[in-house]
């Protein structure tokens, strides 16, 4: 018998739900686990047996409409939208399977989550502008229409927003932290906390808040590794709390130095001419700003990238051995390449021997301060002097020369790829991966694909405001006039500007965005398209310098915007 059931509302949208009916079922058969399915439609539906029923332990509700709910009486719930199990499922699997393992506890505390709760909240991604106030304002959103009160701390690029104060945090009953980064938990010791990632708060910040309220654990006090011994997180997000978060801690903290050096860069050449940072210039203008961007911003560029990937691993006592590491790293040749072994190893030693390392209270205080640093530094450092650096530097040699060399097939090929990929998740783990890499070949000298990645970022809502102009009748009244917003999100290079349209219909927007942004990537890498900065949008391309062939860089937007704005318009159905 079935011990997972799911009922599917079709509406209008009948293609959709057998879509979405079929992708559950698969998902359930990679698990082993038994799903029995009902889709409801116009044309009636296969209805699952009373039998199965009764021997069920969930139901899944997918979709609006009459899904026959009576029927299942005290049976675990979990909803989903039609479009959340396109672009998901395995994370609305997740939620159903979780729901089943936490349904005693849930029932036990229900009367208690009733009731009006305070909330004190962190939201982060490693770029620390969209996502991150995206995840705030669907908790406080959430928060709001369960009738609960809520505080939340943004921790984007430039710190911390709307702080969370003391005694805010020692009257809270809850602490939700949706975070992509290493978070620091140990000002909130002694308080139920749950941690997840900043795709649940947008996605369902009601469903986020009922299992925070549900399922929160005690903050142990007295941690220095709090992230390690934090709170259980639900499968899905646990997944993606490993080395994927600690290197996008780490990117998201090397960012602002290559901003900074780039643009510095930039400006030093427009000061000074092409010369300028040649000693016979030494005392002009363009070779102090020359100095300050490659000497000193690009100099800490590999030590903050290592640093903060062993601080998001083992927190604070990680830095030190992380940063020193990453500083042999550079100093070796190896570049962010020898950084990020730099950080994991950093990371992982001082994990283990603050584990293992036992002292008399008297003492415990030495460990962050002396015994750590000294003992992790070491054993890191003598990695990368003689195991870890050498190989990775030639590897980072090689890997440098093919990119610099590119040109025909090879430029076209890594163009498309890493323009589509900015567009296939907007903001989730793909497009963060091909951004992460970009901005880490920076450090090299390498900016050829900071190119590829930026235009192909910023095609997705430039291409959906160009189609809520061009085809109106494709589109809602509340999306047209949304189109605008897209258009200056995606000028700005904030890709996230159109997921709200993907997910109302991501079947045809999806492959209309990872088109546009692929043709994007592929004209600015075949025309010679370099970039020195990592972010900016249209904002940095009048600064002298900081992008190769600009001419270019227009063409390959300009070409990628339109593409994706034909297709959009092409595929879409007519607004109801």
């Amino acid at each position: 018998m079935a011990q997972l059931l799911a009922v599917v509302g079709g509406g209008d949208l009948s293609t959709h739900a057998v879509l979405a009916a079929e992708a559950l079922r698969k998902a359930a058969g990679r698990r082993n686990a038994a799903l029995a399915l009902e889709i409801r439609g116009k044309g009636g539906g296969n209805p699952i047996p009373e039998a199965a029923i009764a021997q069920a332990k969930a139901v899944l509700l997918v979709g609006e409409g009459d899904l026959g709910e009576g029927r299942f009486g005290t049976l675990t719930r979990a909803r989903a939208a039609i479009d959340d199990v396109l672009t998901d499922v395995n994370g609305v699997l997740d939620r159903l399977l979780a729901g089943t393992a936490s349904a005693p506890a849930a029932a036990a505390s229900a009367s208690a989550t009733a009731s009006p709760k305070r909330i004190v909240a962190i939201t982060s991604c490693p770029t620390g502008i969209a996502h991150t106030f995206m995840a705030a304002e669907g908790l406080q959103a959430s928060a709001q229409a369960l009738g609960h009160d809520i505080r939340v701390e943004t921790q984007g690029s430039v710190g911390a927003r709307d702080a969370l104060t003391a005694a805010e945090i020692a009257a809270a009953d809850v602490v939700i932290i949706a975070a992509d980064t290493g978070v620091d938990r140990a000002r909130f010791a002694g308080k139920r906390l749950y941690a997840t990632n900043t795709k649940a708060a947008i996605r369902d910040g009601k469903g986020l808040i009922a299992t925070a309220l549900a399922e929160a654990q005690l903050q142990a006090a007295g941690t220095t590794d709090a992230k390690a011994e934090g709170p259980a997180r639900p499968a899905a997000a646990e997944k993606k709390a490993g080395a994927y978060k600690h290197l996008m801690t780490g990117v998201s903290f090397m960012l602002p130095f290559v901003v900074a050096g780039g643009l510095l860069i930039a400006l030093a050449f427009a000061f000074g001419g092409i010369d300028a940072m040649k000693p016979e210039n030494a005392g002009t203008l363009g070779f102090a700003l020359g100095e300050i961007g490659a000497k000193a911003a690009f100099a800490l560029i590999v030590p903050a990238l290592a640093g903060y990937i062993a601080y998001s691993i083992a927190d604070r006592p990680g830095i030190a051995p992380g940063m020193i590491g990453g500083m042999l790293a550079a100093n070796l040749q190896a570049g962010f390449l020898g950084g990020i072994a730099a950080g994991f190893i950093a990371g992982t030693i001082t994990a283990f021997l603050n584990r293992h390392i036992r002292l008399h209270r008297n003492l415990e205080g030495l460990k962050p301060v002396l015994i750590l640093p000294l003992l992790a530094t070491t054993i890191t450092g003598l990695l990368m002097v003689y195991v870890v650096g050498v190989p990775v530097a030639a590897v980072l040699a090689a890997l440098t020369e093919w990119l610099k060399g590119m040109q025909g097939a090879s430029a076209l090929v890594l163009g498309l790829v890493l323009g589509g990929m900015m567009a296939v998740d907007m903001g989730g783990p793909i497009n963060k991966a091909a951004y992460a890499s970009a901005a880490a070949l920076l450090s090299s000298g390498v900016d050829a694909p900071m190119a590829a990645v930026m235009l192909g970022g910023m095609t997705p809502p430039l291409g959906i405001a160009l189609a809520t102009r061009l085809f109106p009748n494709r589109f809602s009244k509340p999306e047209r006039e949304a189109g605008g917003a897209a258009a200056v999100l995606g000028a700005a290079f904030i890709t996230e500007g159109a997921i709200p349209f993907a997910a109302a219909d991501p079947l045809r927007v999806i492959p209309s965005m990872v088109a546009g942004s692929a043709v994007a990537g592929a004209l600015a890498l075949t025309s010679g398209v370099t970039l020195k900065v990592p972010h900016g949008g249209l904002f940095v391309l009048p600064i002298p310098n900081a992008v190769t062939n600009l001419p270019g860089a227009l063409i390959a937007l300009v070409a990628g915007t339109v593409v994706t704005g034909l297709l959009v318009g092409l595929l879409k159905k007519r607004a109801a």
